[in-house]
């Protein structure tokens, strides 16, 4: 009876909840039961609940395919908005910590913090507080744990990119563990930095200005400095002539390119045209002039990628590599000179960004990192990007310096003294700009897809440069286009592992410069890496 009266029922109207129809649904299992829809699995593994089937959801619970490997974080959830945390484990409802500003979120990322998990949710939860200033701190806490939870582009790209290192990772254990482990893992999901374009600039951002420059002041080297670098030029002039008459010297890199910090080691180049020597005996035959010059610590490296003689000059304390015919390098240096004489601000943005960058530890070209020619570059594109711009792009306008070298043409305009008013009309100082770098490279930049570009003004595609792969050991996750050997990639040293690290503290800069109450302090902190574990030490060791 109890079946007529359950088949003669509205199928719209759920029935009641009385212990004859528990009767009916344990009785009849299979009744109106549906076609598999998980075909993967076998047909014993559709569930239905006869309390759910009452109450709903009123299509059967179907199991989803299980997550590849080392993917499951993507597949948490955690608790719903309204959820409240214990007050014990709650943070404090000041400041955000969570912001890579707080000082207490900088400590717990130098330590390496807890569990990487932990990190993201602290990490990131604290900047969506800022972003949104209408949700709960608890509820942007799960938002962030969200949004880290969605497999970004960027993430993908990253992978896909680089799946090819696996192997080779594998069999080569000091590789992986060149880097600090316990960085890296604080990078803004796609979702959480779209949300943080949003911000604009603090409203007080022109108070740290002079504390900034008083940084990059104190960073430039002294006159005497440079009259020193000239004397020892004109000294190993003489002593190169008497072998090679017709030979010259030139300074180049960040000695004489106006980027050199105090103190910094010098590069010359040897031009020599008319010679039937070959560059290893040029090196070997230069050294031998050095030593009877009483010059200190000659050593000659033949085999090295650039071959060099590297010495000491006894007179004034500057050491000092020479190389054989690397003109190239001589046109790079003379470029970023001329654009350093267009506007002041392009020094002092380089000059503090690469101060940054050795305190953190990512200007290390041999751990994966940018050398300071790429940083100076991203400052140039970064100024001339601004709008108004404040920098010209010297190669897009008439060439009035142009030289072929190895094939290679270099040309651009170089009278730079009639451009010295071109970024007038922006009145940004350098606080603001420092913000906007590291807030640009940051938020803004899309790895994936953007390839920096001082010889256009402008980005370009990856596509175009074809380096959407990996080509040998060219990886270019992050793509800095040189200006004339332009199937250069300065980021192509970047991989899996740093290109995390870079991220993560351009992520760390920019917060600081949003929340910190001493941005010009906290800003060059020095990263201080973490002791091995024993484990990750006896596996590097073996």
């Amino acid at each position: 009876m109890a079946d007529d009266r359950f088949a003669a029922a509205d199928p719209n109207t759920r029935p009641p909840l009385d212990g004859a129809f528990l009767l009916h649904l344990l009785q009849n299992p299979n009744h109106h039961q549906r076609q598999n829809p998980a075909p993967f699995l076998p047909h014993e593994s559709l569930h239905r609940d006869p309390a759910v089937a009452a109450v709903g959801p009123r299509r059967d619970f179907q199991p989803t395919r299980p997550p590849p490997p080392a993917r499951f974080r993507r597949d948490v959830r955690g608790p719903p908005p309204g959820f409240a945390q214990p007050s014990a484990a709650r943070g404090a409802p000041t400041r955000p910590e969570g912001q890579r500003g707080g000082r207490g979120s900088f400590e717990k990322a130098d330590r390496g913090g807890g569990s990487s998990n932990g990190r993201h949710a602290s990490g990131s939860g604290g900047r969506i507080v800022e972003a949104e200033k209408g949700r709960s701190l608890n509820g942007a806490r799960w938002e962030a744990v969200e949004s880290k939870a969605d497999a970004s582009a960027t993430e993908r790209f990253e992978e896909s990119s680089v799946a090819s290192d696996d192997h080779a990772a594998s069999s080569s254990r000091g590789k992986d563990v060149r880097l600090d482990l316990f960085r890296g893992h604080n990078v803004s999901s796609q979702r959480a930095r779209i949300r943080r374009r949003e911000l604009g600039c603090r409203f007080n951002i022109e108070s740290f200005t002079p504390s900034f420059l008083s940084i990059y002041k104190s960073l430039v080297p002294a006159d005497e400095e440079i009259v020193k670098q000239k004397q020892l030029l004109v000294s190993l002039r003489k002593l190169v002539n008497k072998e090679w008459s017709s030979a010259q010297l030139h300074l180049y890199g960040s000695c004489a390119n106006s980027f050199g910090v105090s103190n910094s080691d010098v590069d010359i180049c040897l031009s020599i045209v008319d010679t039937n020597m070959s560059k290893s005996e040029i090196l070997l035959r230069l050294a031998d002039l050095l030593q009877k010059d009483n010059l200190q610590n000659v050593q000659a490296l033949t085999h090295a990628r650039v071959p060099i003689v590297k010495m000491m000059d006894p007179v004034t304390g500057i050491a000092c590599d020479i190389c054989i015919n690397n003109l190239l390098a001589v046109v790079n240096t003379k470029l970023l000179r001329d654009y350093a004489q267009i506007d002041e601000r392009l020094r002092q943005l380089a000059f503090i960004v690469k101060h940054w960058a050795k305190s953190r530890g990512v200007n290390e070209t041999y751990r994966g990192t940018l050398s300071s020619y790429a940083y100076v570059l991203m400052c140039i594109h970064f100024l001339q990007q601004r709008k108004p711009a404040i920098l010209p792009c010297l190669q897009e306008l008439e060439a009035t310096c142009v030289v072929t070298i190895d094939g290679t043409r270099c040309a651009y305009f170089d009278q730079v003294d009639r451009l010295r008013n071109f970024g007038v009309q922006n009145n940004e100082s350098i606080a603001g700009l420092l913000w906007g770098f590291f807030h640009y490279w940051a938020y803004y930049h899309d790895y994936m897809n953007d390839v920096i570009s001082v010889r256009t003004g402008r980005l370009i595609s990856k596509r175009v440069k074809d380096w959407t792969r990996r080509i040998g050991n060219d990886r270019h996750l992050i793509c800095i286009e040189d200006p004339f050997e332009t199937s250069h990639d300065l980021g192509r040293v970047v991989d899996k592992y740093s290109i995390k690290i870079l991220r993560e503290e351009f992520e760390r800069a920019a917060d600081i410069l949003q929340y910190d109450q001493n941005p010009s302090i906290t800003l060059f902190e020095p990263y201080v890496a973490r002791p091995m574990q024993n484990e990750f030490q006896s596996d590097s060791v073996q």
